[in-house]
C-alpha cells in the first residue's frame, strides 16, 4: 500500500513540476508561477491556502499541542537562465529518467515532492494526526513554497513568518510555533544539518589620478592588489568540524576609465561564506583591522545555521540511512530563527547551470523518504 501511494505521489508531482518549468519564474517575477501553485494547491489538492506576495503556506487543519511543529519549506523561484543551453529552459524535456529545465533541480523537485507529500498526510488524517492509526505523524505540519530564496530577497520567507507564526499560535495557544524546520534543496536526499552562511563585500581602495606617462599620482590598483593578496592567503583560526574554514573570494574588479590615466579608484567584490564559529559581524569587524580598502557589507544577516545531530528530526533521518553532513551553499535557513536542515532530490552542482535536469527516480526517493520521515510508515 505505501508503495502504491508513492507512486500515485510522484505521477502527480512530476505533472506539477512540468507545469511550473513552463511558467517563467525568475526571483521577484514569480507572480504568475504563485498563481499556477495556489489554484493547483486549492482546485486539485484541496488544501486552505494563505499567500502574502508570492510566498504561499498551509497549515494542517489541528495541531497536537503535544507534538513539536515542522515547517516544510521549497521555494519557488529560479536564476535567470545562463548560457549555454542545448534545450528551451522553459520547456519540460524528458529524455530516459531524465527531466531538463530551468528549476527542475534547484528548486523545483523539492517543491513538488515536499508539496504532494504534505497534502497527502493533511488527508489521511483531515482533524489532524492522532496518536494511533495509518495516518499518524511525528510532527504538527507547515508547507510554506517561498519567494525570492535566490537573491534573498526581503519579499521572501523573512517576510511571511511573521504571519506563519500568528496562525500557528491561533492553532496552539500556548506561546509555540515553528520548533524546527526542513527545507528541500538538492542534497541527493542526504541531511545537510549545517550550512554556511554568506556576506557580501563590496571594497573600494583610493589613490590619486595622474598621467599614465608620468610619474605621478597613486595608482588604486596597487593598493587594491595588496588587499586582494590578503583576501586570498588569510586564514581565519575557528574551523569548524562540519563546514571547515571560512572561505573569502574576490569575485569582481573594477578599475580605470583609459590606458594612459592612473586610476584613482578601483573597487572588487568578495563573497564571504561564514561557518558557524563566527558571526558576519565579527568577521566583518576583522576583515576591516586588516585591509586598508574601504570595507561596506552589502548585509551581515544571512548567518550560518544548522540543527543539533542528536535532534529527534535528523535522528529519525539517520535511522533511515541518512548520513548528516555540511553544505557550502547558502539556503533560506539563514533566514529561519529555529532549528533546521535541509534535505532534497538532485545534486547542489546541477543547480544554476545550462541544461539543469532533475532524474524521476530521485523524485520517487525524496516521496519515499518524505513519507517514511514524517508519517512512520516504514523502517528502512
Amino acid at each position: 500500500m505505501f508503495n502504491v501511494q508513492c507512486s500515485m505521489l510522484n505521477e502527480k508531482a512530476i505533472e506539477l513540476l512540468c507545469r511550473l518549468v513552463e511558467v517563467p519564474r525568475v526571483s521577484r517575477e514569480e507572480t504568475a508561477a504563485a498563481d499556477l501553485l495556489q489554484a493547483y494547491m486549492q482546485d486539485e489538492l484541496g488544501l486552505e491556502v494563505q499567500r502574502e506576495g508570492n510566498n504561499l503556506w498551509s497549515l494542517q487543519p489541528s495541531f497536537d499541542p503535544e507534538k513539536q511543529t515542522l515547517l516544510l519549506n521549497a521555494h519557488i523561484d529560479t536564476v535567470k537562465p545562463v548560457s549555454g543551453w542545448q534545450r528551451d529552459p522553459f520547456r519540460a524535456t524528458r529524455e530516459g529518467n531524465r527531466i531538463y529545465g530551468l528549476g527542475t533541480n534547484d528548486d523545483g523537485a523539492s517543491l513538488v515532492s515536499l508539496l504532494h507529500v504534505f497534502a497527502h498526510l493533511v488527508k489521511l488524517s483531515p482533524k489532524g494526526f492522532p496518536k494511533g492509526g495509518a495516518g499518524r505523524g511525528l510532527f504538527n505540519l507547515v508547507f510554506l513554497a517561498s519567494a525570492e530564496e535566490e537573491v534573498s530577497g526581503r519579499g521572501g520567507i523573512e517576510s511571511v513568518l511573521p504571519s506563519i507564526k500568528k496562525m500557528v499560535n491561533g492553532k496552539l495557544s500556548n506561546g509555540k510555533w515553528i520548533d524546527v524546520a526542513l527545507v528541500g534543496e538538492p542534497t541527493g536526499m542526504q541531511p545537510a544539518i549545517a550550512e554556511k552562511g554568506l556576506m557580501v563585500l563590496d571594497v573600494t581602495a583610493r589613490g590619486k589620478a595622474g598621467h599614465a606617462a608620468r610619474d605621478e599620482g597613486d595608482n588604486a590598483i596597487y593598493h587594491a592588489i595588496d588587499d586582494i593578496q590578503w583576501f586570498r592567503n588569510y586564514r581565519w583560526e575557528r574551523v569548524s568540524p562540519l563546514l571547515g574554514p571560512v572561505k573569502m573570494s574576490v569575485t569582481i574588479v573594477n578599475a580605470g576609465t583609459q590606458h594612459n590615466v592612473v586610476p584613482d579608484t578601483c573597487t572588487f567584490t568578495v563573497d564571504v561564506r561564514s561557518n558557524e564559529c563566527y558571526s558576519n559581524q565579527e568577521l566583518l569587524d576583522g576583515i576591516k583591522e586588516h585591509v586598508r580598502s574601504e570595507v561596506k557589507a552589502r548585509s551581515t544577516r544571512l548567518g550560518s545555521s544548522g540543527i543539533d545531530v542528536n535532534h529527534p528530526l535528523v535522528q529519525r533521518i539517520i535511522e533511515l540511512g541518512g548520513k548528516p553532513f555540511g553544505s557550502p551553499t547558502l539556503s533560506d535557513q539563514a533566514l529561519m530563527p529555529f532549528p533546521s536542515l535541509k534535505m532534497g532530490p538532485g545534486q547542489s552542482s546541477r543547480s544554476h547551470t545550462a541544461d539543469e535536469y532533475i532524474e524521476v527516480d530521485e523524485i520517487r526517493q525524496a516521496i519515499e523518504t518524505y513519507m517514511k520521515v514524517l508519517s512512520c510508515q516504514g523502517n528502512s
